[in-house]
């Protein structure tokens, strides 16, 4: 049985579910909610709650959480690939396609990203379009954007918080 439960952030409204003790899916609030879930709070979606609060807050650059994301072994190579770009940085569909030895693969990274069952703990909003563009995103462009500025001025913050 899968858990789900639904939770307002400062950027976004985003539904928490998990399954045998790991999160598998991470909705917005314009995504259905299959029947199959119930809707019920439990110890580790609290943690991903408590997590992405203190994400959308500025306070957290990494997830520390138990992860079960289904998909193909190609879906999965690039999901672990975009939780290695770093937080505040971008990558282009194409540098990820290079990283997964298929320099010709921006599409099918383009593919898996809009697969993602967890979005912002699994970055995919960290990938553009090779022009610098922004592309593609299941929480739409208007949030994509107030992601990556979030990170940034947080990265610039801590820079600005070093030399004090």
């Amino acid at each position: 049985m899968k858990n789900v439960y639904t939770y307002e952030f400062n950027l976004c409204s985003l539904s928490i579910a998990e399954e045998n003790g790991a999160l598998c899916n991470i909705l917005f609030s314009h995504e259905n909610i299959p029947d199959f879930f119930e809707r019920k709070e439990n110890s580790v979606i609290k943690q991903v709650h408590k997590q992405l609060e203190e994400y959308f807050n500025g306070k957290r650059k990494a997830f520390d959480l138990p992860l079960a994301p289904r998909g193909t072994e190609f879906q999965k190579k690039i999901w672990d690939l975009l939780k290695k770009i770093p937080y505040g940085e971008t990558r282009s569909y194409g540098q990820i396609a290079a990283m997964a030895d298929n320099p010709k693969g921006s599409r099918a990274v383009g593919m898996a990203n809009n697969r993602n069952p967890l979005p912002v703990v699994i970055p995919c909003h960290r990938v553009i379009g090779s022009g610098g563009a922004l592309t593609g995103y299941a929480g739409g462009l208007d949030l994509k954007q107030k992601l990556l500025e979030l990170e940034k001025s947080a990265v610039l913050g801590g820079k600005r918080d070093k030399r004090n």
